[in-house]
């Protein structure tokens, strides 16, 4: 076997690593950039190093990572109060804590985030490929909320909305967002329930679309993503996607 051959075999570690439920494909990249990564007790920097699963040992903070054969897709009812990360140095509750010790044993990990005082549809995995390709900007998933704003927006802001409005983002720079789909749901006393639907996945982006619209949000609920829905799962609760569901997304994702 030539040496190129040698190479072009095997698995990326990146892959490896994301399979595994550590870290999606780009943070995984970023433990092997940062020396965190041993292959066979040497530490690997360069990216793109292929391993063989079933002879090399893998250690991440010198820890063994052990490849997850069984793929799970979960879709939890988030509450707010909760970090969709799987640690948080603040102590603060995470979603990895309203899931059995079974399921977190085998590596799941949040796909996406959703903000502490956000609840709703937040799906979780193992499966690495699954997940980069769902938060990948070229899919553009559309992601479906339910929010209570204060006040009720006029005609106008609507419309503003639906055409685009410009959010100031954490780095300072101006953004005008895609257009929305919004309409209102409900009058809740002087405040209104809005349903509203975007694509693209910038940090706190329908709070900042609201807020510039001249409507905080009080409330914020993901209701759908693509063609999955939150239902009725009550809140805190988890359930197995159905292989019908996880079909649908991957078809999508293609």
């Amino acid at each position: 076997m030539t040496m190129k051959q040698e190479q072009n075999e095997g698995e990326r570690l990146a892959r490896f690593l994301a399979h595994a439920g550590i870290a999606s494909r780009r943070h995984a990249e970023e433990l092997i950039a940062a020396g965190r990564v041993q292959v066979n007790g040497v530490t690997v920097t360069t990216q793109g190093t292929r391993i063989h699963p079933e002879r090399d040992t893998v250690l991440v903070d010198g820890k063994l990572v052990l490849s997850s054969a069984r793929h799970v897709y979960l879709l939890l009812h988030k509450p707010t109060g909760y970090v969709s990360t799987m640690h948080d140095p603040q102590g603060r509750p995470a979603v990895l804590d309203l899931l059995p010790p079974e399921l977190r044993s085998l590596r799941v990990y949040p796909v996406g985030r959703l903000d502490i005082d956000t609840s709703g549809l937040l799906l979780l995995t193992n499966d690495g490929d699954f997940a980069q390709r769902l938060t990948h900007p070229r899919y553009a998933m559309q992601k479906h909320y339910q929010t209570l704003v204060q006040g009720c927006p006029s005609e106008s802001a609507l419309a503003a909305l639906r055409s685009g409005v410009t959010i100031t983002e954490d780095n300072g720079r101006s953004h005008k967002t895609a257009p929305a789909q919004v309409h209102l749901l409900r009058k809740a006393r002087t405040n209104c329930w809005l349903v509203l639907t975007i694509h693209e996945g910038r940090k706190r982006q329908v709070r900042r679309m609201l807020a510039a619209a001249g409507y905080p949000v009080l409330e914020l609920i993901r209701v759908g993503i693509g063609p999955l829905a939150l239902g009725e799962l009550p809140v805190g609760k988890w359930r197995y996607l159905t292989s019908e569901e996880v079909e649908a997304f991957s078809s999508a994702l293609k």
